[in-house]
């Protein structure tokens, strides 16, 4: 146990106090300074509890955020990379930690929803993005309407989704525009192309690959405003550089055509088939009309084959 001393020669600030007061002609007894410097020690003792409180909470946060913390999610810090999908081994550590760090972080409450989803506990997982979407988590908002959207863990209810997205939406998270966008194009109640536009601007600035890539269809195609195909062009490379398949396969045909800039046949090749080792089937069918740009008919003017190089 440590102990406090409060001796004249170490401590000069408690021997002018003890001057300044006998200079009043009052002396202090003995048990007033034995109170004072326990006072003392408590108040220091308990400042070393709070911040060793404060570190146990903050390394809580940490752990959480090392292993479900989500890359697209605005409240994670800089710093943090963040997990496309929580690895299995990483499940029961993410719950233990995001639990704690969830009493004073709505992240952590994100997090720990994430994790009981990846734990196949959808009521859990629902639970957790209420309490934390009312905290004022857009990611929240987002998991829930996709779950409400899909019928996951709830009956399904596309109003709803449509709700949360609108809410994660307004407050600039890019999955809440995107998706938004998407229950509006797949036949739900259709939204003001402007708002749309004006929404995915603020989503694309903060360099959401989804957001460049759904804007740019809306410039390319003059949807919510002007046509403009330079600006575009300028939106799908930019999410093509974050090896976007719809923005690389976007890129290969603005490339291709010369749209929005100048025409580079290789370029466009080399597009399509990034965009192809991703998955993209129309950038395959791309490619191969690419490589075959002729094709022989008969003399009746039937099919024979395409002549490729």
């Amino acid at each position: 146990m440590w102990r406090m001393s409060l001796s004249e020669n170490r401590f000069p600030l408690f021997r002018d106090m003890r001057e300044q007061v006998a200079e009043m002609g009052i002396m202090p007894k003995r048990s007033r300074v034995t109170s004072f410097a326990c006072n003392v020690g408590l108040l220091m003792l308990a400042v070393a509890c709070t911040h060793s409180s404060a570190r146990a909470q903050s390394a809580d946060l940490v752990l959480c955020d090392r292993v479900a913390a989500d890359p697209s999610d605005p409240d994670k810090p800089k710093d943090v990379k963040g997990v496309t999908e929580i690895a299995p081994s990483d499940i029961a550590t993410a719950i233990k930690f995001c639990r704690t760090a969830s009493a004073s972080s709505r992240r952590a409450m994100y997090q720990l929803g994430r994790a009981f989803a990846a734990n196949k506990q959808p009521a859990d997982a629902i639970s957790a993005y209420r309490k934390a979407a009312d905290k004022g988590s857009t990611s929240a908002m987002v998991e829930l309407g996709v779950m409400f959207g899909t019928g996951t863990g709830v009956p399904k209810d596309e109003a709803q989704a449509r709700k949360l997205f609108e809410r994660a939406a307004e407050a600039g998270n890019p999955r809440g525009v995107t998706n938004l966008a998407a229950i509006s194009n797949a036949g739900g109640a259709s939204t003001d192309p402007a708002k749309s536009r004006a929404m995915l601007m603020r989503a694309a600035e903060k360099n959401s690959a989804e957001a460049q890539y759904q804007l740019g269809l809306m410039l390319a195609d003059g949807i919510g405003g002007p046509q403009d195909d330079v600006a575009a062009r300028s939106l799908f490379e930019k999410a093509a550089a974050q090896d976007h398949p719809g923005a690389l396969e976007r890129m290969g045909e603005f490339a291709q055509k010369g749209r929005g800039g100048p025409q580079d046949s290789s370029a466009a090749k080399a597009y399509y088939e990034r965009a192809v080792a991703l998955g993209n089937e129309d950038a395959k069918d791309a490619l191969k009309r690419a490589q075959c740009r002729w094709t022989i008919r008969d003399k009746r003017g039937n099919f024979v084959s395409d002549l490729c190089f």
